[in-house]
């Protein structure tokens, strides 16, 4: 699923597509396909860590900036360790993420490598392994940061979808789902009718971001 906010700040589902793998190939051909659904431009793209998912969004809107969302790389660090450890490690990731400036942020993890990087080796090579899609964020005022470095927003959506699903077992055919989904798709957005929050003052920060690209649309 793909869900956006457009230059007046309202949300909208712009699809769902069922495929057997995420790849790079199957999320170029839905982004394609957003293209030729008029889709012109797409500035910063929050993506929750599929694979082949930011190699596909630059090979179709090579000017978007991407965010990896931060939870779900927490989620992931998680993965590694030792239950009894999930606290300590999570505080200890916290001032990574709420750091003001990057080079802060920076600064934290190698202060998280010190103290984790021998027992969980492989969570900070994740963390750095993905710093510059990680790391998007911090390029933009607070009030923006919110609505990017975590995918809250489509998280929301999905939650409300599960609502409806989680009594179905399973679903006879791809079809029936999509139908469902698509039902429960059609109620949910009927109560999205105000914009994002702030929006006025964020969409100012984006038009001084993105002067160029946004000038066609400013009055």
């Amino acid at each position: 699923m793909i869900v956006g906010i457009d230059l007046d700040g309202r949300k909208d589902v712009l699809g769902m597509w069922i495929g057997e793998n995420e790849s790079a190939k199957f999320w170029l051909s839905v982004l394609t396909e957003l293209q030729g659904r008029g889709v012109e431009d797409i500035l910063i793209a929050c993506v929750d860590n599929l694979k082949g998912f930011s190699e596909a969004i630059l090979a179709t809107y090579p000017k978007a900036d991407i965010q990896k969302c931060v939870v779900h790389q927490i989620r992931n660090s998680l993965k590694y360790a030792a239950a009894k450890d999930y606290k300590k490690i999570t505080a200890d990731l916290k001032p990574i993420y709420k750091a003001n400036t990057e080079e802060t942020a920076l600064a934290a993890l190698d202060q998280f490598e010190e103290t984790w990087g021998k027992k969980y080796p492989i969570i900070v090579r994740s963390w750095r392994s993905n710093w510059t899609e990680l790391s998007t964020f911090f390029r933009y005022p607070q009030q923006m940061r919110k609505i990017i470095y975590t995918t809250n927003l489509i998280e929301g959506y999905h939650r409300q979808l599960r609502k409806v699903t989680k009594g179905k077992s399973m679903f006879p055919t791809d079809d029936s789902l999509v139908k469902m989904l698509y039902l429960a798709t059609m109620e949910v957005t009927r109560k999205w009718t105000t914009r994002v929050h702030n929006w006025g003052e964020i969409f100012s920060q984006l038009a001084i971001h993105f002067e160029e690209r946004l000038k066609p649309y400013l009055h």
